[in-house]
């Protein structure tokens, strides 16, 4: 059932991807590039909100596959179209006024924290999630009892922002997430027969659904990845990226995993740190910079590294992460 999930969702995908591109021509909906990126510049005009399309298909085939009563898959659908609703505002202001600038920093920090808040409160009282984090690399958990809300709220504050900056170049979010879907995929149907063992009926329903909903996202941005890599023909746009990064958080939010998103979503972190790092050593230093420029791909770039590589760098290192976190369960 959820390989046949993921075929569904990548034919929807791929068939909202058809219809979608020439409307998005027709409307002029092209992504203005930022002067300073040069390597970018014969991508001025590329359309963008093709987020779009894999937004319709992952809510419209979890509606399908996925139990609407377990409340944490239903939540996670909401969160990610929610998410989704925020970039597409973003993206409509930058086509509308064809600037780069979309909505205020401050407006989208407001939106997304106020959503955030009100998932981490259904977190701290849902019983199959609560205020548990397990151990990356150990069989443990522990209780953080309220904490778990601010931990909450920086996640999905996180997690949007870092998937957000990743998405410059083609593709680049697109196979990261694919590749961290898949590894959460492999982790959690491991963790099925530790729930199934222990009788915790509730949990393993939702952790299945949970899994489900992954080879969804999986099988959407497979088809969405046709369109995006390089040379891409459509870009997501903050509406896909932003939605993205809700779904990245729901699904280790909701699985008490939390704590594995920074390691097996490093390349997620890597985008952040290095803008961080850039900026901090910028302003301390009067101008030297320590990247080429930041966030850490554009650095590679400027390196003379193809788009392809580097999706291919982030998505190796994803996928060996997971491996590794196979390796260290048995």
């Amino acid at each position: 059932m959820q390989a046949l999930s993921f075929l569904v969702a990548f034919a929807l995908c791929l068939l909202l991807c058809g219809m979608i591109l020439p409307l998005l021509r027709r409307l002029k909906a092209g992504q203005e590039i930022l002067s300073y990126v040069t390597e970018h510049s014969n991508k001025q005009g590329t359309p963008t909100m093709g987020g779009i399309a894999f937004i319709l298909a992952i809510t419209l085939v979890s509606s399908i596959f996925c139990s609407w009563q377990n409340r944490a898959t239903a939540v996670a659908v909401a969160v990610f179209f929610a998410y989704g609703i925020v970039g597409f505002l973003d993206d409509f202001i930058k086509i509308r006024y064809k600037r780069n600038m979309g909505l205020h920093a401050y407006q989208k920090i407001i939106v997304q924290l106020a959503i955030a808040v009100l998932v981490a409160i259904f977190v701290y009282g849902d019983i199959a999630i609560g205020d548990k984090l397990r151990i990356p690399f150990t069989d443990k958990q522990v209780r953080i009892g309220f904490w778990i809300i601010p931990l909450v709220i920086f996640i999905y504050l996180a997690c949007t922002n870092s998937v957000n900056l990743t998405d410059g170049i083609d593709g680049l979010a697109t196979s990261t997430t694919i590749c961290f879907m898949a590894g959460m995929i492999a982790l959690l149907n491991r963790e099925l027969t530790v729930l199934e063992g222990v009788g915790d009926t509730y949990a393993y329903k939702q952790t299945q659904d949970l899994i489900t909903l992954c080879y969804i996202s999986c099988g959407a941005l497979v088809a969405f990845l046709l369109f995006n890599c390089n040379n891409a023909k459509v870009f997501m746009g903050d509406t896909g990226s932003l939605a993205l990064g809700a779904m990245v958080a729901c699904v280790a939010i909701f699985t008490r995993m939390s704590l594995f998103i920074p390691i097996l979503g490093i390349m997620f972190v890597v985008s952040s740190v290095s803008v961080i790092m850039q900026v901090v050593y910028f302003k301390a230093t009067k101008g030297k910079r320590i990247f080429l420029m930041a966030p850490f791909h554009h650095h590679l770039q400027k390196k003379q590294w193809s788009e392809t590589r580097i999706c291919v760098l982030y998505s190796v290192v994803t996928v060996f992460i997971t491996l590794i976190f196979m390796c260290l369960g048995e």
